[in-house]
């Protein structure tokens, strides 16, 4: 089926840059590649401007993957959609679904993250369970078995927060002790080393990281709860934000500052938000993911504008989405999709606002689609 690209209905509430409408009401929205069903529009179309899906208004945590979606509801409810293969969308088969359906019937979900044909979602008990493609040890189950439907991880119940990295994981426990698997060939996995482990293993001694660097592809970065930041692993772009293109197998501190708040990766780059609400980018920059309004690359954090409210951030492929804390929509980078949401397939260099709406609360973003919900 060919690709089509639409517009938005007219709302309301405005129209946004180009005459495209980023949509007015509490919900679920999402546009971009729909090929595999991963919009949850109930079709494989591709849209350049947000479409709602369904009506609920219930959607809490979102987690955009390769070519799948995971979404977890404010009842405690997972849900999944897209393309199915290997199981990752955790319904005892491999079928696609381009509408959300119910992972199980539980309602002690609490958090979720997708990577590439790999899911994890960590409960309100605190447990860990993945599904999906095995390969590398990625579910970090102890074997290399594909599985369609959840699987828990270990017996533990300390489990706080989770990052799918493509095809390695980081999570943090209760007691701020950091912990990877997966694919380790480019040192991603911060363990001093370039081998793949298919179960959990603790990155150093430390029990101060406070906040994953969600990405993907071969490289790594978090937080401490002193603010300063860290990372690791491929660097061939700078995505490591250390001034250089080594890689690293352990965690290098960024700078010296003390002042970071959120930091997100794509492929061969990297966002991060400060606690003064100023934003940075740095690494890989061929189509203008870093909003810098070039296509330079950048081995050092850059500051992105001169703006203090940007609260919100996700990188997707070589694409960036940020919220303020007015509720604006903000998206650059690669757009040959529509997944920038702005009507168009054009790539910006500079931050480019989604419509008129101030209701997004939350923003997630996979393969060259996007996901967000309003309130």
């Amino acid at each position: 089926m060919p690709t089509i690209f639409t517009r938005g209905a007219a709302s309301a509430r405005g129209f946004g840059l180009f005459g495209a409408v980023a949509g007015g009401a509490p919900g679920l929205w999402s546009w971009g590649l729909g090929g595999s069903g991963q919009l949850g529009l109930g079709n494989i179309t591709s849209y350049s401007s947000p479409k709602q899906v369904g009506a609920l208004t219930t959607w809490s945590k979102l987690a955009g993957g390769y070519k799948h979606s995971l979404a977890v509801k404010t009842d405690g409810t997972l849900w999944s959609w897209g393309n199915n293969a290997y199981g990752c969308l955790g319904l005892g088969n491999i079928t696609d679904y381009s509408s959300p359906k119910q992972v199980g019937a539980l309602t002690t979900w609490a958090t979720t993250s997708a990577g590439t044909y790999v899911s994890t979602a960590i409960k309100t008990d605190g447990t860990l369970w993945a599904w999906g493609r095995a390969i590398f040890g990625a579910l970090g189950l102890g074997n290399a078995t594909n599985y369609s439907s959840p699987k828990q991880v270990g017996a533990l119940t300390s489990w706080s927060k989770i990052g799918c990295l493509g095809v390695h994981t980081l999570a943090i426990k209760t007691d701020g002790t950091l912990w990877s698997w997966g694919l380790g060939g480019s040192g991603q996995l911060g363990l001093g080393n370039t081998t793949n482990y298919s179960s959990p293993k603790q990155v150093g001694a430390l029990t101060t990281w406070a906040t994953l660097g969600y990405g993907n592809r071969q490289f790594s970065s978090a937080i401490k709860t002193d603010g300063t930041m860290w990372s690791w692993g491929s660097n061939g772009s700078g995505q490591l934000g250390l001034g250089n293109t080594t890689n690293y197998s352990s965690p290098k501190q960024v700078g010296a500052l003390t002042t970071w708040a959120t930091v997100r990766g794509g492929p061969f780059f990297a966002l991060a938000i400060k606690t003064d609400g100023t934003m940075w980018s740095w690494g890989g920059n061929d189509v203008g993911q870093l909003g810098l309004g070039n296509t330079t690359n950048y081995s050092s954090p850059k500051q992105v504008g001169a703006l203090t409210t940007w609260s919100k951030v996700t990188a997707g492929y070589n694409c960036s989405l940020v919220i303020t804390t007015n509720g604006t929509l903000w998206a650059w980078g690669s757009n040959g999709s529509g997944q920038l949401g702005l009507g168009n397939t054009t790539s910006y260099s500079l931050p480019k606002q989604v419509g008129a709406v101030t209701m997004w609360a939350t923003v997630a973003a996979g393969q060259n689609f996007s996901l967000a919900i309003q309130i």
